[in-house]
């Protein structure tokens, strides 16, 4: 989904109300996937004028609790956003410049993904961060 018509049908979808900041903000996050609370907020600028840090944190909460955002944060690293929900996909992070990537599903034996001991929880979603070195920090002479 890329367009304000469809980013207003996910709101209504949502049962929330279509407004300025919130079409603002999905469309910084589909653009800007993994997106601090910042980017997100020049972005907006970018599209709205004046708008304060609260309206966007506001904004960013409603529509992660709403299902429609997804929020990471990746040990050692601030707040992300993602448009990619429930699909339960995990990260790549650098080490080196910290960009995240998507990766599907874990493949092979993953005997990690399923707690030994539930202890009564419903489990309905396993967060997987894999850590290393992108391809381009592993080819950069200053880094390598």
């Amino acid at each position: 989904m890329s367009t304000t018509s469809d980013f207003e049908r996910m709101l209504r979808a949502a049962s929330l109300r279509v407004t300025s900041p919130r079409l603002a903000v999905l469309t910084a996050v589909h653009q800007h996937p993994h997106a601090d609370t910042d980017t997100i907020l020049s972005r907006v600028r970018d599209t709205l004028g004046a708008v304060s840090h609260q309206a966007v944190y506001d904004v960013l909460r409603v529509l992660t609790t709403a299902g429609l955002l997804r929020r990471i944060q990746p040990m050692g690293t601030i707040a992300r956003y993602e448009t990619r929900v429930g699909d339960n996909h995990h990260h790549l992070v650098c080490r080196s410049c910290g960009v995240i990537v998507d990766v599907d599903c874990a493949v092979g034996d993953a005997p990690c993904l399923t707690a030994l001991d539930d202890t009564g929880f419903v489990v309905d979603e396993a967060e997987v961060i894999y850590w290393g070195r992108c391809p381009d920090c592993l080819t950069s002479p200053s880094l390598s």
